[in-house]
């Protein structure tokens, strides 16, 4: 069996990844001409950072990213409404790591480069078509240098091209528009003083005003120091769709006003803002989930599939566990058509659950009950959002993205 991959993200190398392992010839096709370390912080979660352990990176991860301890979530006056252990501290097998996605993404790159080869890892092709001619699948790339273009033969397709993705588009070119929460995000990193305990994150405000922050960089905690990943939210007037680039470098002065009074005795938010070399916009989008992902021989992965609000921290984890379970569905049926129709009818409807969900704020949505059941603070949380309330929210989400314990402890090996 051979396997093309459009996307050399996050996604894409995973599975090509646990392809390899397994013994299937694998390709992948990436439209930029240089894969380079970009974006900003990322989390991994328990069942995501298992997969990513089982092949070996472990060790890779925890040099670079932080083994996150805790998530806490706050109101906006700064009043603590939930905190909770996370990873290894919560009781997991596995840890929960905080790294920046360029830094994940170049460790996955390296990996596929030593392991599948360097020839088998192609920059600079752009996704263009298809056909399936009897029993394979043809994909035809154009080859950015020259514009020329480069036809593929292989027994399945998968478009792992993120949230843009061209494999999506070709197979769903109508009615299938991104969908704008009317909420804008700013992201950048910061380097400071470490805030808690160095290795936690937390989110403050609401689902209209909101900050999210936590430190990144493994070598700048052993110095005493942080490297502050940090997003910004804020609804925006008028909530259209911005038809500018997705990823444009803006002003602090565009969001930071409403933030200036966000100053507690353990974090001071204008003072992180402000510290940022850059901040890069981003629209808060989906897309509705699909009726389906896999035509013959072809199917989506990742955020071609199920581009959903970055809610959760379940993004990329959502992308590993489609390559986890793809990977063992075409290793394990010889029926390769079956296996792609398997493969979709166990993930379509999980990630679609989370979509939704996270439309509905998934587990954030404990700072949405805080700021209306006590917009103006409280004196004591339990009687504002009771503890049963907080945790059962907290497990329901876990369970509906697959990390709780049982969960993860379940999950089959790389």
């Amino acid at each position: 069996m051979k396997v093309v991959i459009a996307g050399a993200g996050i996604g894409g190398l995973t599975l090509g990844l646990m392809l390899h392992a397994k013994g299937i010839e694998v390709d992948i096709y990436e439209a930029v001409g240089e894969i380079k370390p970009l974006g900003v912080g990322i989390n991994l979660l328990p069942h995501a950072s298992k997969q990513l352990c089982d092949l070996g990176l472990e060790e890779c991860l925890a040099t670079k990213g932080i083994e996150t301890s805790t998530l806490a979530y706050f109101n906006k006056l700064g009043q603590e409404i939930w905190r909770e252990p996370r990873g290894r501290a919560a009781g997991y097998d596995y840890p929960q790591f905080s790294i920046h996605r360029g830094e994940l993404q170049m460790a996955l790159l390296d990996a596929a480069l030593a392991r599948l080869g360097a020839d088998r890892v192609h920059a600079g092709h752009a996704f263009q078509s298809f056909e399936q001619p009897a029993d394979k699948v043809i994909a035809t790339f154009v080859r950015r240098e020259d514009g020329a273009e480069v036809q593929v033969e292989g027994d399945v397709l998968v478009g792992a091209d993120g949230i843009h993705s061209a494999v999506r588009r070709f197979l769903h070119p109508t009615g299938d528009e991104p969908r704008f929460s009317g909420r804008m995000l700013w992201r950048a990193v910061t380097e400071g003083e470490p805030y808690m305990d160095g290795r936690s994150m937390f989110m403050a405000g609401h689902q209209d005003q909101k900050f999210v922050c936590y430190p990144i960089s493994e070598p700048l905690r052993q110095q005493g120091r942080s490297l502050i990943n940090w997003i910004a939210e804020l609804r925006v007037p008028n909530g259209e769709l911005p038809k500018t680039d997705w990823n444009r470098k803006v002003d602090k002065s565009v969001f930071s006003e409403p933030f200036q009074d966000w100053k507690w005795d353990w974090i001071d938010i204008p003072a992180i803002i402000e510290g940022a070399e850059a901040v890069y916009e981003f629209p808060l989008v989906d897309r509705d989930p699909l009726p389906r992902w896999t035509f013959g021989r072809v199917t989506l992965l990742g955020d071609a599939a199920h581009p959903m609000y970055p809610i959760g921290s379940n993004g990329s984890a959502q992308a590993i566990l489609d390559a986890r379970y793809l990977t063992d569905c075409l290793s394990s049926d010889p029926n390769t058509l079956y296996a792609l129709r398997e493969y979709e009818a166990e993930r379509l409807p999980r990630t679609a659950g989370i979509v939704l969900r996270n439309r509905m704020n998934g587990p954030e949505q404990v700072m949405q009950l805080a700021e209306e059941r006590a917009p103006n603070g409280f004196a004591d949380i339990g009687k504002v959002i009771p503890r049963a309330e907080l945790e059962a929210i907290s497990l329901r989400y876990k369970r509906l993205a697959g990390f709780d314990k049982d969960s993860v402890a379940a999950a089959r090996p790389a």
